[in-house]
């Protein structure tokens, strides 16, 4: 069911209330300027994660690009690029992948990158990344007969593996940095060393970071930027001011969604509504099932009947979004079995669920409390809109709300959650996306962006496991829509989608391909004209 105002799957480039501009939008000129220095607006504090090494948190995949690399990179169609690697290939058999490495390249150190950094990375990713466990299940060596060949070498196919090898999803860290550390340790100043196009030179924790042009990036000419400010502002209002006045670029998610239509009559603001195919983006309603409560599945239904998805879509993001009501995101059309529907909005139902099952409203008109907490990265209306309609089946709901460190901290390691609302994207490909949080395999306590339910479920398990490794993609297709039907049976999770980019129109270039603001800005430059 399709209920938004502005779609998150349509091409929306907008310069203004009635003007596309994509040409304005992507800043796309065949003579960059030189120098300036790019003011990044960025709504939560990054803590210790400014590497996706061991993370899929947004700040790693947003930050992590400017400073390190991965073996390639995609345009706005998902087709590969290449970056630290400059050739690939794949075996008939889908079991080698082959990697011939760029030459020059240099660590910020001074150090040579070589094909034993990705062999270290490949093997660091598969231990301690929430999706790379998933990603590099399967690979059994990373072979380096040369310093410029790596070999990814897999027992059983990744139809995924090469999609994958983006800087934001899969960066390549330096091994004699990065041996030194555990493999859930967080980055410092003096450990954050890439091959990137910029040096992290200063770190205030929640104030600001200062990346500097790194003068020996192997792309001769590149970074056009002189330095980039990432600033770290929590208040959304103070965002929007920002922006506003031009003390601020650019931002991801920036600005309250109820200020975009504002906004976009600024003559010297781009809002930029794309949904860019790299990020697959979806928020989750997840159950912790640790809580007996929803061991019954007429309770997780009656929770689902209890929620009006298109008030959420209208009330806390203002329009802004589409229902989707499967695992795998409608951002995702190649793989959403478009015959998986929402559950109907009906409270009678729902309050009858309730009663049947056991919990019948007390004296005060409750039936029982659950703790709710969210994302830091989301709004909090869906938070007062999940608290307002379930309330009126006799749920009691706590919020809970947290900045990013603690709510990972309380979702993942001390569980102390009943229900929680995530934004866990399908990426580019449901396997990395949506197994890590449905696989009974990947409940590890302490692993951030993972199977926070704990949900178990066989099928389901053989079902996403079928899918990792088929490479027929009608095969694979068939699979993922008996997953999505067994999901939405058991009702799992309750589903949904959003996102938004407000840049300054001085900024050219912004996005250069299907991830979005989650790549190296090495060529974005800042128009004086502008």
């Amino acid at each position: 069911m399709s209920i938004n105002r502005r779609s998150f799957n349509q091409l929306m480039l907008l310069a203004s209330a009635s003007t596309l501009l994509p040409s304005i939008a992507f800043g796309q000129s065949a003579a960059p300027a030189t120098g300036g220095t790019l003011n990044w607006l960025y709504r939560v504090d990054p803590g210790n994660a400014l590497f996706a090494i061991n993370t899929s948190s947004g700040t790693g995949q947003a930050i992590g690009p400017k400073i390190v690399e991965g073996l390639l990179t995609f345009d706005l169609d998902v087709r590969p690029q290449p970056l630290l690697a400059t050739e690939w290939s794949v075996s008939d058999d889908n079991l080698r992948y082959t990697f011939k490495l760029r030459k020059g390249v240099k660590w910020h150190d001074g150090k040579d990158f070589t094909s034993d950094d990705v062999a270290f990375s490949i093997f660091r990713l598969k231990e301690a990344h929430p999706r790379g466990r998933i990603t590099y299940q399967n690979v059994v060596a990373v072979e380096t007969p040369d310093p410029l060949t790596a070999v990814i070498v897999l027992s059983k196919p990744a139809p995924f593996l090469l999609a994958a090898q983006s800087s934001s999803e899969s960066p390549i860290v330096p091994k004699h940095i990065f041996e030194k550390l555990a493999p859930g340790d967080g980055q410092t100043l003096q450990t954050a060393i890439g091959t990137g196009p910029f040096r992290l030179t200063e770190w205030v924790a929640g104030s600001h970071l200062i990346f500097e042009r790194n003068p020996d990036y192997w792309d001769a000419g590149k970074p056009y930027l002189d330095r980039i400010i990432l600033r770290v502002v929590t208040d959304p209002a103070a965002r929007s001011a920002a922006l506003e006045t031009g003390e601020a670029d650019i931002g991801d998610n920036p600005v309250p969604l109820a200020d975009l239509d504002r906004l976009k009559q600024i003559p010297s603001l781009i809002v930029d509504t794309t949904t860019y195919a790299y990020s697959g983006p979806q928020q989750q309603l997840f159950f912790n099932y640790d809580n007996p409560l929803f061991a019954k599945r007429e309770v997780r239904l009656a929770i689902a009947q209890a929620i009006n998805l298109p008030e959420i879509v209208d009330v806390a993001l203002y329009g802004y979004a589409e229902v989707s009501p499967s695992p795998v995101s409608t951002a995702l059309p190649q793989w959403y079995d478009k015959s998986v529907v929402a559950h109907p909005y009906d409270t009678a139902a729902a309050e009858k669920l309730l009663d049947e099952a056991g919990y019948p409203r007390k004296a005060d008109g409750k039936r029982f409390d659950l703790r709710l907490t969210y994302n830091s990265y989301l709004p909090q209306g869906y938070a007062d809109v999940l608290k307002s309609q379930l309330e009126k089946i006799g749920v009691g709901i706590e919020i809970r709300k947290y900045d990013l460190p603690t709510f990972l901290k309380t979702v993942y390691t001390d569980r102390a959650f009943d229900l929680v609302v995530e934004s866990l994207s399908n990426t580019f490909d449901p396997s990395l996306g949506i197994q890590r949080a449905y696989w009974s395999k990947n409940f590890k306590i302490g692993l951030p962006f993972s199977n926070a339910s704990h949900y178990a479920n066989a099928e389901a398990d053989a079902l996403l496991e079928a899918a990792a490794i088929e490479p027929d993609e009608k095969k694979r297709w068939d699979v993922w829509s008996k997953f999505q039907h067994l999901i939405h049976d058991e009702v799992a999770s309750i589903d949904l989608v959003a996102a938004q980019i407000v840049a300054n129109k001085r900024v050219k270039n912004y996005v250069t391909g299907s991830q979005g603001l989650n790549w190296s800005f090495g060529d974005l430059w800042l128009d004086p004209n502008a």
